[in-house]
């Protein structure tokens, strides 16, 4: 099952996140197959590409909780 979910970037302590398309069996951070977005939540910084989004959620991709309440934030 694919799903979209974060993947965690930044260093220690500063965390930077990416909206991505993913197989859900891999770890966290493994290759994913498409990024769609990033979050940044120190400066609330949200970009989403809701067009890719909606493609994927058409194709049978599962956003977790956490990515749906960012994605009805962006307006999607």
């Amino acid at each position: 099952m694919v799903k979209i979910r974060l993947t965690r970037r930044g260093r220690k302590k500063i965390p930077f996140y990416r909206i991505v398309v993913i197989d859900s069996k891999k770890a966290r951070d493994a290759n994913y197959i498409e990024k769609v977005g990033h979050y940044d939540p120190r400066s609330k910084e949200l970009k989403i590409n809701l067009d890719r989004i909606e493609y994927w959620i058409s194709k049978g991709a599962q956003p977790t909780n956490t990515v749906a309440k960012l994605i009805a934030k962006e307006g999607g």
